[in-house]
C-alpha cells in the first residue's frame, strides 16, 4: 500500500491524542510502517518552537505572531520528518496541522484563510493530508474534558475561553464541508473503540 497522510483535527478535549495512538496501533496490526507525529512539534526544530508557542500566558502572542511561529514550526516539521516518512512508503498520522491553523489563527484570531494558507504554501510547498478526520464532540462534554484536563495543568490553547472554542468548532465544521473527498467527521462522543472504529472505517479504501 503507498504512503498516506492522515491528520486528526478538532477542538480542545475531543480526544485526539488517544485516538491517533489507537489508530497507529491498529494500522501497525496490519503490518504497515506508522509515524505519529504532531503539532506544533514532529522535529527538533519543531519542538524547540513548540516551547514558545504553548507555555506562558494565554495573550503571550497575538494572532499573527502565532501563525507565523506554527508556519515556521510546520515547515521544519515537513521537511524533516513528514516528507522523508513518505518517500520511503510510511503512513504519517499527524495530531493537527495546517487546519489548526486556519481554525486557531482565522476564527480564533482574526487572520484570513488566504494569509494562512499563503504561508503554508511558502513553508510547507502547499502540503494537504490524504484523509483529514474531524472529531466533534458536545460543547457540554468538552468543557467538562477540559475542566478535567486544567486540574492537571492546561496549555495556552486549552486555556482559551468558551466563546473562543465555539469559534473554533464553528470554523472546524466550515472547512470540513468545504474540502468533503478530504475530511470525515467523527463523533467522539462516543468509546475510545467506537471512535477508533469509526476512523479505521473512514480509510477503509485504503486498507
Amino acid at each position: 500500500m503507498s504512503a498516506r497522510f492522515i491528520t486528526l483535527e478538532g477542538g480542545e478535549g475531543v480526544g485526539k491524542s488517544t485516538q491517533i495512538r489507537a489508530l497507529a496501533a491498529a494500522l501497525a496490526a496490519r503490518g504497515l510502517d506508522v509515524v505519529v507525529t504532531r503539532e506544533p512539534g514532529g522535529s527538533p526544530g519543531a519542538e524547540a518552537i513548540r516551547a514558545l508557542l504553548m507555555e506562558g500566558s494565554d495573550d503571550r502572542w497575538g494572532a499573527r505572531s502565532e501563525a507565523l511561529l506554527f508556519a515556521a514550526a510546520r515547515a521544519d516539521h515537513v521537511a524533516r520528518t513528514i516528507r522523508p516518512a513518505l518517500a520511503r512508503g510510511a503512513w504519517v498520522l499527524c495530531d493537527r496541522f495546517v487546519d489548526s491553523s486556519r481554525a486557531y489563527q482565522g476564527a480564533g484570531g482574526g487572520l484570513t484563510d488566504a494569509d494562512i494558507l499563503d504561508l503554508h504554501r511558502i513553508g510547507s510547498e502547499g502540503l494537504l493530508p490524504d484523509r483529514s478526520f474531524l472529531l466533534t464532540l458536545g460543547a457540554g462534554e468538552a468543557a467538562r474534558r477540559l475542566a478535567v484536563r486544567d486540574a492537571a495543568g492546561a496549555d495556552r490553547m486549552g486555556s482559551k475561553p468558551a466563546d473562543y472554542q465555539a469559534r473554533l468548532a464553528a470554523r472546524f465544521a466550515e472547512i470540513a464541508a468545504a474540502e468533503p473527498a478530504r475530511w470525515r467527521i467523527v463523533d467522539a462522543g462516543g468509546t475510545p473503540d467506537a471512535v477508533t472504529s469509526a476512523l479505521l472505517a473512514g480509510l477503509s479504501s485504503w486498507l
